[in-house]
């Protein structure tokens, strides 16, 4: 269980975000869509022993950086590059005291991104290994795979899910495979 106290990510989410805007309401559906598959698979998977408090508060919170990144088609007219929206809210949620959720922030983007593909690929990330480690992290990160933010209304077949990630690279896809054998539901495994 956690040993922090219970949080309210709206009240957080709205110290950033003008609530009802379209950008609020954009995160907001998302985030919630992404708390539900997470609770879901926390739901099936007892034997995981997910810490359900966490996972429902950092999972409303894990895009809260969005807003600083140039996004137009999403509302966010931000000056750092979209990919940077991890580092950025966790930067955010440790100013909050969240360090826990701050991680699962910095952590969630693609399938978590190695020190050696940011290095490569020249990202304007910190210089760090940025893969999600505990269970609720890595359930967070496969939940957020489900949903888009520009069509919140379709869940994204997993078909697609894996046509994304192989642009960039076999081990992306693999471990996407993994935390799908891992965290589906043991009736249709």
């Amino acid at each position: 269980m956690s040993k922090e106290l219970r949080i309210d990510p709206l009240a957080i989410i709205e110290k950033y975000y003008k609530k009802g805007s379209d950008l609020y309401n954009i995160l907001v559906i998302h985030s919630e869509l992404v708390k539900d598959k997470a609770l879901e698979v926390a739901d099936e998977h007892p034997e995981l022993h997910l810490d359900k408090q966490f996972l429902s508060e950092a999972a409303m919170l894990h895009d809260i950086g969005i807003f600083m990144c140039d996004a137009p088609r999403i509302f966010c007219h931000g000056s750092h590059n979209y990919i940077e929206h991890g580092y950025l809210g966790a930067e955010l949620l440790r100013k909050e005291g969240l360090y826990k959720h701050a991680l699962v922030c910095e952590r969630h983007t693609g399938v978590g991104i190695s020190l050696e593909m940011i290095l490569k690929n020249h990202m304007p990330l910190p210089h760090r290994d940025l893969l999600p480690i505990s269970c609720e992290e890595q359930v967070i990160c496969y939940a957020d795979k489900f949903y888009s933010k520009t069509k919140s209304n379709e869940i994204i077949p997993l078909q697609q899910i894996r046509m994304y990630l192989k642009r960039y690279g076999e081990s992306e896809v693999l471990r996407f495979n993994e935390w799908n054998i891992k965290f589906e539901s043991k009736k249709s495994a």
